[in-house]
């Protein structure tokens, strides 16, 4: 994307562009530590169900109650070779109707935040923490995560990421296994699992359309994650 055009879509989410005086990645975080995390049960390839089976069994999942007030499941969408793994919280009202994770008001900001980093929609997967809707949306239980935690761990073998985007709160701590604030866990690069993939840490769209000057964070944590894939393709 040039930068004329990455310029107009940074007007849109109301950012001014500027530019990183310094462009290395690892002094590009608040404390200039990177944070690895406990490793999660380790998905392995020979026993990985294909795509097609894998979200029959999400679709049919009856695993805890949200089955049943469900309208359907919010399986993931995307680029399944990508390179930068979208993971937000769970679906809401819109995504329980439509079946597609981060539509709404919401998913029009994560466009705009995907296409001021460069990034079409279609470039990258997202997925949730949850495949159900918990009604009126509440906060996922602990129960309810662990119920769904496979059907994410192997999306993610399946997508090899070169980087996951944690969005939220509810994303970084149950990714991460953390109850640390959020705005305390950006700027660092953490690792999931045990292909130690880098995390990054941000704030979740629905936030920014409550706290709007929050943006400007928000395009910090793109740029860090940025030049973190970057360091990763070149490895």
């Amino acid at each position: 994307m040039n930068s004329d055009l990455r310029h107009e879509y940074l007007k849109t989410m109301g950012i001014q562009q500027w530019v990183a005086r310094n462009s290395d990645a690892g002094s590009n975080t608040d404390t200039g530590i990177a944070v690895d995390v406990p490793a999660v049960e380790q998905v392995h390839a020979e026993t990985l169900p294909d795509w097609q089976a894998l979200e029959s069994q999400v679709s049919a999942c009856t695993r805890c109650v949200l089955h049943e007030s469900r309208t359907q499941t919010v399986f993931g969408i995307g680029n399944r070779n990508a390179d930068w793994m979208i993971i937000g919280e769970a679906p809401g009202a819109d995504e329980d109707k439509q079946g597609e994770p981060f539509v709404g008001r919401a998913g029009q900001l994560l466009n705009e935040m995907l296409l001021a980093a460069g990034y079409q929609r279609g470039d990258v997967y997202i997925a949730n923490i949850l495949k159900c809707r918990p009604p009126g949306n509440r906060d996922p239980s602990a129960d309810e995560v662990v119920c769904c935690q496979s059907y994410l761990q192997q999306q993610i073998a399946l997508i090899q990421p070169k980087l996951i985007l944690a969005v939220g709160r509810i994303a970084a701590h149950n990714l991460l296994h953390t109850t640390t604030q959020v705005g305390r866990l950006r700027g660092t690069v953490h690792h999931f699992g045990e292909q130690e993939i880098p995390l990054i840490v941000t704030y979740h769209p629905a936030y920014l359309l409550r706290s709007p000057l929050e943006k400007r964070k928000v395009w910090k944590d793109l740029r860090f994650a940025q030049a973190v894939c970057k360091q990763q393709l070149a490895g």
